[in-house]
């Protein structure tokens, strides 16, 4: 198989995070006799420097043209100051609008080795699986008008979706779920907001094309709850824009980190893949960024544009047995690092690489 990843680093632990995921993929590339190229453009807080712009016109036009995209991570305390569209940000959001996918899946499931790390008790996280199918193309973030007016002191933004877009993110969802545990849990404000009710009813209509998958509604404040004390519950969680970033981040207390979340955007011209942590500017270029959620990340490459599902398998077990062995990053060894051997950014990426490596000629 030929696959062409177009690679835009970005900017903090991006470039970090993203060379070992790139790295893991060569190694199963290598192996298992398929050609992955891997071209590179700049995105974000680099690309204002260098090139005037979040997304110059050919980072674009080579993302446009490739199998997929693995974005590391945009953003810098230093552009805080510029103008929203502007921002490293923008480039994000115009290269998502841009490649088309509307359907962002972000999985959360608990690492048993990393149970120390979460706050929540063992025995209420152990098991969780839940697979978050996010909109990320309508709501707040895209909607308008919007506006900060500073010289009345007034800001505003605009929820909005079309029936069309709720029911083509929820039909990902359902679909997805009859290859797990047939279960959907959509989420809501349809108490309060007219959005959410649309919302709603959209939802529950294309769930009757899919008479095997259970559906239940709960409200996105109950949600937050419920995902802290009940995550075993969850199987696909299906929600709006902004309540899917927020709530998918809240789950990286299942995983321990949230450096272990990976994600993918489906359904458009290009997927793009990228972990769901930030450009961690404070920590850049010390070595301390955890890169197993980019490289996790690079499993759902192989799933979702590959059609790799059995080295997608391998890398996510790989990443599994390298935290059975008791290796870890700094974030992952807080509490207890006596107790483990502490790897740096490129030391955990080999390890990884190198478990891989060893699964795959053993296969």
């Amino acid at each position: 198989m030929k696959l062409n990843i177009l690679v835009t680093a970005g900017d903090g632990i991006g470039p970090e995070v993203t060379n070992e995921a790139v790295a893991v993929l060569r190694e199963v590339a290598s192996l298992g006799g398929h050609e992955f190229i891997f071209p590179e453009r700049r995105i974000g807080g680099v690309a204002i420097v260098h090139d005037g712009s979040p997304l110059p016109a050919g980072t674009l036009a080579a993302a446009l043209a490739s199998d997929a995209v693995l974005l590391g991570a945009v953003g810098g305390n230093e552009f805080n100051s510029l103008a929203p569209e502007k921002r490293p940000e923008a480039g994000l959001l115009q290269l998502r609008a841009a490649l088309g996918g509307f359907a962002n899946l972000r999985p959360a499931f608990a690492f048993k080795e990393l149970a120390v790390n979460s706050p929540l008790r063992p025995e209420i996280i152990d098991g969780a699986d839940i697979l978050f199918v996010r909109e990320l193309l309508g709501g707040l973030y895209f909607g308008q008008p919007r506006e900060w007016n500073r010289s009345t002191g007034e800001a505003w933004n605009t929820m909005r979706y079309t029936r069309d877009e709720v029911a083509r993110v929820a039909r990902v969802a359902f679909s997805l779920a009859t290859k797990r545990r047939n279960k959907v849990t959509s989420v809501d404000k349809a108490n309060v907001l007219e959005v959410s009710q649309l919302w709603r009813a959209t939802v529950t209509e294309v769930a009757q094309e899919f008479p095997s998958v259970t559906l239940e509604h709960q409200y996105v404040d109950a949600m937050s709850m419920h995902l802290m004390n009940q995550p075993r519950n969850y199987d696909v969680v299906l929600t709006e824009n902004l309540f899917g970033d927020i709530l998918s981040d809240e789950s990286a207390v299942i995983t321990g980190s949230l450096g272990m979340l990976p994600s993918a955007t489906i359904g458009g011209k290009v997927n793009l893949y990228e972990p769901v942590h930030g450009s961690a500017p404070d920590i850049a270029g010390k070595g301390l960024a955890n890169p197993l959620g980019a490289i996790l990340t690079g499993a759902l490459i192989l799933r979702h544009s590959a059609g790799l599902e059995a080295e997608a398998v391998v890398i996510e077990t790989g990443v599994r047995k390298v935290l059975e062995q008791g290796f870890r990053t700094p974030d992952l060894a807080r509490t207890n690092p006596q107790d483990f051997t502490v790897f740096t950014t490129t030391e955990m990426g080999k390890k990884v690489r190198e478990t891989v490596k060893t699964m795959l000629v053993n296969a």
